[in-house]
C-alpha cells in the first residue's frame, strides 16, 4: 500500500527526532572515534610540510610565492572538497564518501613523494585537499548522527586534541629522520608520503561501518535504518514501516533557507562560520609559521626549534583534550570565549616579547596562544553540524569547513608578505585582532546550544538538557 509523501515525511521526522534523543551504544562511540581520527591525517599533512619547506626549497629553488602556494594548495583543494563533499554525502550517503576519500588520500599522499618540480607538487597537494575537505564534511555529519546528544558534541570538540596528536607525531618523526642524517631530498619526500599510512589504517577500519540510521531514514530505506539504529542505539524504530519507501529528496538550494528559518539555528550557524574563519586564520598566521618565526627572530636554531615547537604542541594537545572535557560545564559559548580570549592576550604578549627581544619568553606566549587556540577551534565545526537539519547535515558541515580552509589558504599564502612589510612584532598584533573578533562573536552572537536537538520545523527539543542563551551549567 502506497503511503502519501506527507505521511512518510512525518514518520521520518518523528524517527529522526527519536534517534537524536537516544543514548547510543558502544558501536556508535567506536564509529565516532573512527571519524574524528581523520584529523590525524590532516594534521600530519598540514604541519609536516612546515618543517619540510626548507628542504623542498633546496631541491626545486621556487620563488617565495610558489613555495607559499605549495603549502596553501591543500587548503584550496579542501575548500572545494568541503562543500562538494558535503553535498555528495547528503545525496549518495556518508559511507561512500568516507571510504572514497581515504582511497584518494592514500594514493595522492604517496604521489607527493614522486613530484619532480614545484608545479607538480602544487597540483598534487591541491588534489589532495579535496578528499581531506570531503572527509571532514561526511565525518562530522556521521558523528552528529551516530552518537547520543552530549556525547556527540564532546566527540566533535575533540578534533583539536586529535590535531595536536598528529602535529606532535609529525614533529617527532621528522626530527628523528633529520637527526638520523637522512638525505634531505629524500627526507621531505618520505615525510609527505608517510601520511598515506594512517589513511590506509582508517580505510581498513571503516570498511564495515554502515551509513547512519538518520540518512537512511531520510531516504526511505527503513529496513536498513532499523537494523543500523538497533546496532547504534539499541532501538528498532517501531514507528517506521518494515518496508522501504521512496521519499522525495530535499533541494540543496533550501539549505540556507532552513538555517535562516530559526533564530537559534541562524545565530549559532553565523557564529560557527565566523569562529571557523577566525581560528583558521589565527592558526595559519602565527602557529603555522612558528618554526620560521623562532628561527628568523633568533629564538632558536633549526634543530632546537623542532624540540621547542614539539613541547608547545604537547601543551596544545593537552588543551585539545581538556576543551571537550569542560564543554558540559562551560557550554560551547564559555569554551569559545575563554579560547579566543586567551589567544588574544597571548598574541599581544608575543608581540611585546618580540619587540623587546625577550626571546626566552616568546615560546611561553606561543604555548599560551596554542592553549587558547585549541579551545576556540574546538567547537565551530561541531556547532555548524549539530544545529543543521539531518537532510542538510553534511552540507552544513562542509559549508562550515569552507570558512576554515578559505581563511587558512589566504593567510598561509599572504601572511609572509605582512611579515616582510610590518615586521614580526607588528604583524603579530594584527593577528591578535583575529582572535578578538572571535571573542566578540562568541560574546554577542552565539546562543548557548549545548544539548541542542534539531527538528525539521525549526524548534528545539532538549530532553533532559536545557537549551539556554547563556550560563555555564547547561548540562543536567
Amino acid at each position: 500500500m502506497a503511503i502519501p509523501q506527507a505521511e512518510l515525511r512525518r514518520l521520518s521526522e518523528r524517527a529522526v527526532d527519536h534517534v537524536m534523543s537516544s543514548h547510543g551504544t558502544d558501536s556508535g562511540r567506536r564509529t565516532g572515534w573512527l571519524m574524528i581520527s581523520t584529523i590525524l591525517i590532516e594534521a600530519w599533512d598540514l604541519y609536516s610540510i612546515s618543517f619540510l619547506l626548507i628542504f623542498i626549497k633546496k631541491d626545486f629553488h621556487p620563488s617565495t610565492d610558489m613555495l607559499a602556494l605549495a603549502s596553501a594548495a591543500v587548503q584550496a583543494g579542501a575548500l572545494l572538497g568541503a562543500f562538494l563533499g558535503g553535498w555528495i554525502a547528503d545525496r549518495i550517503g556518508r559511507r561512500k564518501v568516507f571510504l572514497g576519500t581515504m582511497v584518494l588520500f592514500t594514493i595522492l599522499a604517496v604521489a607527493q613523494g614522486f613530484a619532480t618540480n614545484i608545479w607538480q607538487l602544487v597540483i598534487i597537494r591541491f588534489l589532495l585537499g579535496f578528499p581531506l575537505g570531503s572527509d571532514i564534511s561526511s565525518g562530522y555529519a556521521y558523528i552528529m548522527e551516530a552518537m547520543p546528544k552530549g556525547k556527540r558534541e564532546v566527540m566533535g570538540n575533540r578534533w583539536q586534541g586529535m590535531f595536536g596528536i598528529g602535529e606532535v607525531v609529525a614533529i617527532a618523526v621528522i626530527t628523528v629522520m633529520y637527526l638520523s642524517g637522512m638525505d634531505h631530498s629524500l627526507l621531505w619526500r618520505v615525510g609527505l608520503a608517510l601520511g598515506a599510512l594512517p589513511a590506509l589504517v582508517l580505510l581498513l577500519g571503516r570498511l564495515h561501518v554502515p551509513d547512519t540510521a538518520l540518512w537512511l531514514i531520510q531516504r526511505g530505506r527503513f529496513r536498513q535504518a532499523k537494523k543500523v539504529s538497533m546496532e547504534m542505539f539499541g532501538d528498532p524504530l517501531e514507528m517506521l514501516p518494515d518496508e522501504d519507501h521512496q521519499i522525495d529528496r530535499p533541494r540543496t538550494s533550501d539549505f540556507l533557507k532552513s538555517i535562516w528559518s530559526d533564530r537559534t539555528r541562524r545565530r549559532a550557524s553565523i557564529f560557527a562560520w565566523i569562529s571557523n574563519a577566525m581560528q583558521g586564520a589565527e592558526f595559519a598566521a602565527f602557529a603555522f609559521y612558528l618554526p620560521t618565526i623562532l628561527v628568523l627572530t633568533g629564538v632558536s636554531g633549526i634543530g632546537a626549534t623542532n624540540f621547542v615547537t614539539g613541547a608547545i604542541y604537547i601543551v596544545a594537545t593537552i588543551s585539545g583534550f581538556v576543551a571537550p572535557m569542560v564543554t558540559p560545564k562551560l557550554g560551547h559559548r564559555g569554551v569559545a570565549r575563554w579560547g579566543f580570549g586567551i589567544a588574544f592576550v597571548s598574541l599581544l604578549l608575543a608581540a611585546l616579547f618580540l619587540h623587546l627581544e625577550w626571546k626566552w619568553l616568546v615560546p611561553v606566549a606561543a604555548a599560551g596562544l596554542m592553549w587558547g587556540h585549541y579551545w576556540d577551534a574546538s567547537n565551530g565545526m561541531t556547532i555548524a553540524s549539530m544545529v543543521a537539519p539531518t537532510r542538510y547535515k553534511a552540507t552544513a558541515s562542509g559549508f562550515g569547513y569552507i570558512f576554515v580552509k578559505l581563511a587558512a589558504f589566504l593567510t598561509i599564502y599572504g601572511f609572509p608578505v605582512l611579515f616582510d612589510h610590518l615586521g614580526v612584532p607588528l604583524a603579530t598584533v594584527v593577528v591578535s585582532l583575529i582572535s578578538l573578533t572571535g571573542y566578540l562573536a562568541a560574546t554577542y552572537i552565539l546562543p548557548e546550544v549545548y544539548g541542542y536537538v534539531e527538528q525539521e520545523n525549526g524548534t528545539e527539543k532538549s530532553g533532559t538538557t536545557t537549551v539556554r542563551e547563556a550560563g555555564p551549567e547547561v548540562a543536567s
